[in-house]
């Protein structure tokens, strides 16, 4: 636990400053009340709408993890909730509708995975491929148009409330405790993170490296479509163009910021959900602000051109040179005026 908490530490700094800083300007923006039985204020509304985002760092945080990345998770959300809009406009029951729109993500994993894993083709290429094709096969299930309905029950998953907190800041937090524990109460984080280190060595130490990735990649399939079936309920319809547009950059963005590196190796799901809500928090400052919403973009932008360089692998050679010049001068500093004093 010392370590968890140590390892978010930056992260969880970096939120509170920011939070900080938004309440300079709007002294309100933590206040929270109760309005109709649920809670309401920006705090709430940011762990809301964050819900896609931490919900697609999740799975990002195990594909980059094995030195992958995936760009398909917008298309997915897309197909995904076309299919609930499709079933539950079909008639079908909740739970079936909720297993199809499940089922698509996973497959959608699988064929991302198989790519990688057992073709061969490079992660960005391979997902990239889905990532194209995956708006037309949502255009197709909706057949161009935004797909409405008027499912309470459905509706209830994207704009409902659990004890007076909306189910979708519910949502993520519960699938990255129990993807954490998963990962951390298993064996499964430390092979994966063998895989991202060096595939061709963990493979001949017995681990079945092909079968992990494939999983990997259903793993952020199926938080996608998690992710597709919140946008969908809550906007009562499915926009095949709209729907987890750019999404899959935030997503990664989310990840780089908790910290992990794009190398592959060690991971914390913790600190990419903190990532997630670091994101949703400018948004939400930005909007606050009276900015156009343009500025969440190059702002975004700058927030990855730092995280690169900072995790630049020649930065950090020529860091660790520096250190390790500047420690032997001042050791050897030491030892002379210990001399001096002995004479």
């Amino acid at each position: 636990m010392s370590r968890t908490l140590l390892r978010i530490a930056p992260q969880a700094i970096t939120l509170v400053v920011l939070v900080a800083l938004i309440s300079v300007v709007f002294p309100g923006f933590l206040d929270i009340s109760i309005s109709d039985g649920r809670l309401v204020g920006p705090a709430i509304d940011i762990l809301k709408r964050g819900a896609s985002v931490a919900l697609l760092a999740v799975g990002m945080t195990l594909v980059i993890a094995t030195r992958g990345i995936d760009l398909s998770v917008g298309a997915i959300i897309a197909i995904c909730g076309a299919i609930a809009a499709w079933g539950i406009t079909n008639d079908y029951s909740l739970g079936t509708t909720l297993m199809m729109a499940v089922a698509a993500g996973l497959l959608a994993g699988l064929w991302n995975g198989t790519l990688v894993a057992v073709i061969g083709i490079q992660p960005i290429v391979a997902t990239l491929i889905l990532m194209t094709a995956g708006r037309g096969v949502a255009q197709l299930i909706t057949e161009g148009r935004i797909l409405t309905f008027s499912n309470d029950q459905f509706a209830y998953l994207g704009s409902g409330d659990l004890f007076g907190i909306p189910v979708p800041a519910l949502l993520w937090p519960v699938t990255g405790v129990l993807f954490a524990i998963a990962m951390r109460r298993t064996a499964l984080g430390l092979l994966i993170e063998a895989v991202g280190i060096n595939r061709r060595a963990s493979a001949l130490a017995g681990i079945n490296a092909t079968l992990l990735l494939i999983a990997v990649y259903m793993a952020s399939g199926f938080c996608a479509a998690l992710a597709g079936i919140i946008t969908t309920a809550d906007i009562r319809g499915a926009d095949a163009n709209n729907a987890g547009l750019w999404l899959e950059l935030d997503a990664i963005l989310a990840v780089v910021i908790g910290g992990n590196s794009l190398m592959g190796g060690r991971f914390s799901i913790a600190a990419s959900l903190l990532g997630a809500m670091i994101i949703q928090t400018i948004d939400t400052g930005i909007l606050l602000a009276g900015f156009p919403s343009e500025y969440n973009l190059v702002i975004k932008a700058g927030l990855v051109i730092a995280i690169l360089i900072l995790q630049s692998p020649r930065l950090g050679a020529t860091w660790t040179y520096w250190r390790y010049a500047l420690f032997s001068r001042q050791r050897g500093g030491a030892t002379q005026a210990v001399r001096e004093g002995q004479e």
